[in-house]
């Protein structure tokens, strides 16, 4: 089972908490981190994109670095980790991001690979004239699918015609072409979204529910596996979940209780609004997923909370779940979570057999 580490890009990771560990992203805090997850044996290190954070007492994600910018610099200072950049389809042209992929592939050769966002949250994309109307919520995927064409027959051909109904390429080249495949994340949790993926994507994030709970994101699998299925296409799931240890179970969870008193009830109410702009959202979409009250605080993630032991045998438990390639973590510490993780949890894994390197 792969492991990764989905990188604190955004202030605070991913607590909306007043009473988290509160910290800035830079590019030395990156850095450690996915430093830390290549010494520990992790198999790969994601970062988000995100253009507008939801405010509130502790500026949740008010700061934010750039990914592709962050992953390039990253990909010199690392040696075998894979490293995925996201990219915004409504910000950046795809023959551009092909080309910005390319690039990072001759930093780290067939270490890299793009995490697809359709967005799902208009504020982010209206600040800048970028949102093409709520009705872009119903063609998201059919836009991203032309959106990924252009990318992968560039990195095939080095180049593309297409007469396309949202992109015009006209013998677009693109080259040099990538050493080796780049491959494609994708996130949406819809019906629609794992369709996308399971024909133009190679893995699929998924989220784990509820604490404790490890296996009980099955049906999402399952629902992913019969779309993969139908395509005739090799892809598995990347399952997100929080990592919150002590010594003994109780002191963990007086960390999560704590974490919890301290819900920053602004931020969540600016998430809350942006997850219900898009009106024909099914329950299981993803910004319906995130922003659900009872657990809105670090997005509905599946969260493992307790001793080392009880962490170990929990994430054992989730990667048995078919369907599932790999678990992406993040900490409520980054730093500490990781050295905690890599010395303490991992090696009382039984689904892990890593050398940490010096």
């Amino acid at each position: 089972m792969d492991l990764g580490v989905f990188i604190p890009i955004g202030n605070n990771g991913w607590l909306i908490s007043t009473t988290s560990p509160q910290y800035k992203p830079s590019f030395d805090l990156n850095l450690e981190v996915v430093q830390l997850a290549e010494k520990y044996g992790f198999e790969f290190a994601l970062s988000m994109i995100k253009f507008r954070g939801f405010g509130g007492d502790s500026e949740f994600w008010d700061y934010n670095l750039e990914s592709f910018t962050l992953m390039s610099a990253i990909a010199a200072r690392t040696e075998k980790i894979k490293l995925f950049a996201s990219t915004a389809v409504l910000t950046l042209p795809p023959a551009v991001v092909a080309r910005m992929a390319s690039t990072i592939d001759s930093v780290a050769p067939g270490r890299f690979g793009i995490n697809i966002v359709s967005g799902w949250a208009p504020g982010e994309y209206q600040q800048m004239g970028l949102w093409p109307g709520d009705e872009y919520f119903g063609y998201r995927y059919d836009y991203s699918t032309e959106y990924v064409t252009v990318m992968q027959e560039l990195w095939a051909n080095g180049t593309v015609t297409m007469d396309g109904k949202y992109f015009q390429m006209d013998d677009c080249h693109m080259k040099p072409v990538p050493s080796s495949k780049i491959e494609i994340v994708c996130a949406g949790q819809s019906e629609r979204g794992m369709d996308f993926c399971a024909e133009f994507g190679d893995y699929q994030f998924i989220l784990g529910t509820g604490v404790n709970t490890p296996t009980a994101y099955a049906p999402s699998n399952e629902q992913l596996l019969k779309a993969a299925a139908k395509s005739g296409r090799d892809i598995g799931a990347y399952v997100l979940f929080m990592v919150i240890t002590g010594e003994t179970d109780d002191e963990a969870m007086a960390k999560w209780k704590n974490y919890n008193d301290g819900a920053d009830a602004k931020a969540l109410s600016w998430m809350a609004d942006q997850a219900d702009s898009d009106a024909s959202a099914g329950e299981g979409g993803t910004a319906k997923t995130i922003a659900l009250p009872e657990g809105a605080i670090n997005f509905n993630m599946g969260t493992l909370v307790g001793s080392y032991e009880t962490v170990a045998r929990l994430l054992d438990e989730a990667g048995s779940v078919p369907g599932t390639k790999g678990i992406m973590l993040t900490f409520d510490d980054f730093v500490e979570g990781l050295e905690i993780f890599g010395q303490k949890v991992q090696p009382l894994m039984k689904t892990r057999s890593v050398s940490v390197s010096s």
